[in-house]
């Protein structure tokens, strides 16, 4: 009862890439979902505190989601255990992704506990399965135990708040203690510190998992174009901005998996710590990319609903340029991580995009839509082409 007496970690041979699993796929359904409630949320709280409740509801399930992941690269999601796991899991985003919209409201309750139910309940499965046949991530996990239990003390006591601040000041707190916990090791008493050399990963699949997610960020901003699109009254700046928003998405994937994705893949691979570089370049960094993903379409829905007849406002320039600027800051500083160095292309597109938004309010939305657009087809061209001539 105190650990399985079957190892159903992942049997690790040389040369051999670990496979992402249907289930794991399947899993990754709940947060489509979940990706939808958010940019929606976003979409209709277009304001300061708007967008302090979304970063909160994109943080807490990202790292429902990263840990998970972490999770299946040890454990084999083809035994019968692992995947009752992760389907009790789907179980649980399901009210965490349903009662996001209302987290801030009535729904309060559901969201924190549901939340603090994943995060503690994987985590003690974790120990569970690996007490009897990997010492150093049986302590590993006891470790995450003692934290995600200490920080579901923050996210209870702030569901029960009445006073909105209040609550967010909690589950502040409550995210903080959450994303520090790696760098401290998951430091717990009478356990010691966990370092990222014993974290046996498989960064094929690691990458691959995370690329997942950001096809599934896109696949958001498609559907909310189409969606928009659908509905619009169409004429010729409806079309071009429709228009424009495809090729927004196709520049994201680009810019992401033309080169970044596959090269990061093989550093990973071959990296003496791999588990030091998934912690940051995956665990951290794509957080800022699928951001960057959503707000940009909120923009693009923003854009489609009224592309010309007045000048671009705040929330448009926000969305548009502000979203892909911090989509190419992430794409560029997960390159960096990887590769070493920051690309020139993605400089340059970043400094582009702030002048862009500080002059954005001369435009209509089409023109700063088309202009975004623009921008990351460069950034994209810019990369494949000089480093095409470099290997030549």
């Amino acid at each position: 009862m105190l650990g399985s007496s079957v190892n159903y970690l992942r049997e690790r041979k040389d040369g051999e890439e670990a496979r992402v699993d249907f289930s794991e796929l399947f899993f990754d359904l709940v947060f489509v979902f979940a990706i939808t409630q958010i940019s929606h949320y976003l979409l209709h709280h277009l304001s300061v505190d708007g967008l302090i409740n979304t970063v909160i509801l994109l943080f807490a399930v990202w790292l429902v989601w990263v840990y998970t992941i972490w999770a299946t690269n040890w454990f084999d999601p083809r035994r019968w255990p692992v995947r009752m796991m992760l389907f009790a899991l789907m179980l649980g985003g399901l009210f965490l992704s349903t009662s996001a919209p209302e987290a801030f409201g009535e729904r309060a309750e559901v969201f924190a506990f549901a939340y603090v139910a994943v995060q503690v309940g994987r985590s003690i499965f974790m120990v569970w399965a690996t007490r009897h046949h990997d010492r150093a991530n049986y302590l590993g996990f006891l470790r995450f135990c003692c934290w995600f239990a200490f920080s579901g003390i923050f996210w209870i006591a702030g569901c029960t708040m009445e006073e909105l601040n209040w609550q967010r000041g909690f589950w502040v707190a409550a995210l903080a203690i959450e994303l520090v916990a790696p760098w401290f090791g998951y430091w717990s008493p009478g356990l010691g510190t966990s370092k990222t050399q014993d974290w046996r990963i498989d960064g094929h699949h690691m990458a691959e998992r995370c690329g997942l997610f950001v096809i599934i960020a896109l696949g958001e901003s498609i559907l909310i174009a189409g969606a928009t699109f659908a509905e619009m009254q169409w004429s010729a700046p409806v079309l071009a901005a429709f228009v424009a928003a495809f090729v927004t998405s196709v520049a994201m994937w680009w810019v992401y998996f033309n080169i970044g994705a596959e090269r990061s893949r093989e550093r990973i691979a071959a990296s003496a710590d791999p588990g030091a570089i998934a912690r940051l370049a995956y665990s951290y960094v794509h957080m800022l990319i699928v951001a960057g993903i959503i707000v940009i379409a909120v923009g693009v829905e923003l854009m489609l609903a009224h592309p010309v007849g007045h000048h671009a406002g705040l929330p448009v320039i926000l969305a548009l340029a502000g979203g892909a600027l911090l989509y190419v800051f992430g794409v560029g500083l997960f390159k960096a991580l990887s590769f070493g160095r920051w690309p020139l292309s993605h400089l340059a597109g970043m400094v582009f995009l702030a002048i862009l938004a500080c002059a954005a309010r001369a435009f209509d939305p089409l023109v700063l839509g088309l202009a975004v657009s623009a921008t990351l087809v460069t950034v994209a061209a810019w990369e494949f082409i000089s480093l095409r001539a470099l290997r030549h």
